[in-house]
């Protein structure tokens, strides 16, 4: 086997990025000063609004979708949030978790709606994805950083990739799983494309859509947080930086905020898909 000539990946790996960098420049720059934008733009606003307003809105709506002990955890969970002085952090987190769910819905439901009526296209998409998941998080913040340097955008992009794969299959499953009767009945009655997919595949198909994207916002939340070793802010950076100075209360404090917010947005996206 020592015989054999080595296979250069790394290094072809390393000027691919190179030549994407040097002639793409331009484009990710152009990308990563709107996104960040809008990140921070989300940020600040999250930040201004008095953190009792927010607390109370998430324990209401906690209460209409999940009940009264998820609404009591909303309540008392933020508010220790905020009693320990993270709150700030917490909402930068959230910003970005924001952020990157709607990128992944906006890019991964049309994603799995194309993989459910397309064969071709989901035998191209089925492998990236399975790339995409398999990959450890920590190789998605290599990339990233020639391209759109450090801080949330570059944050928000490797969220983006690692969280996107089960809107795109469960969006692909939850249109498959449509009775085959209801399909040609629409189209009995004369259906257009647009008219079948919008009033009856993506209406039956919403719990398995609503199943992905709380996949993705927990995928989300978990990787904003790995994040925090390319320059993002928010609870991730309080971890980092615990790390960094061994120390282990800071450390705890911030991990008992993210499980928090992690539990909150499970049990209300659980819910969401339940409410008519």
């Amino acid at each position: 086997m020592n015989n054999i000539p080595r296979i250069p990946l790394a290094k072809w790996t390393d000027m691919a990025i190179d030549w994407l960098t040097v002639n793409y420049q331009n484009t990710t720059q152009a990308i990563s000063d709107v996104l960040k934008g809008a990140i921070v733009g989300l940020q600040d606003f999250l930040i201004s609004i008095p953190p009792e307003l927010v607390i109370i809105v998430v324990a209401l709506i906690a209460w209409w979708l999940a009940g009264k002990r998820i609404a009591l955890f909303s309540l008392v969970g933020l508010a220790f949030i905020y009693n320990i002085q993270l709150w700030n952090e917490t909402m930068q987190t959230i910003a970005m978790v924001i952020a990157a769910v709607s990128l992944c819905i906006i890019i991964g439901v049309p994603l799995g709606i194309l993989t459910a009526k397309n064969m071709t296209a989901h035998r191209i998409i089925t492998p990236i994805l399975d790339f995409m998941q398999t990959l450890p998080a920590f190789v998605y913040l290599l990339p990233a950083i020639p391209f759109f340097g450090l801080g949330v955008v570059p944050a928000v992009i490797t969220t983006l990739i690692f969280a996107m794969p089960p809107i795109i299959r469960l969006t692909d499953l939850g249109i498959k799983q449509v009775p085959e009767e209801l399909v040609e009945l629409g189209k009995s009655f004369g259906s257009t494309f647009f008219q079948m997919l919008f009033k009856i595949e993506l209406p039956l198909a919403r719990p398995t859509i609503l199943a992905g994207i709380n996949q993705c916002i927990m995928l989300s939340l978990s990787m904003v947080v790995i994040a925090a070793m390319i320059g993002a802010k928010g609870l991730g950076g309080v971890v980092w930086t615990a790390i960094q100075n061994l120390k282990m209360g800071m450390g705890f404090e911030a991990g008992v905020a993210i499980v928090i917010i992690a539990i909150i947005l499970d049990r209300i996206t659980q819910n969401l898909g339940k409410t008519n």
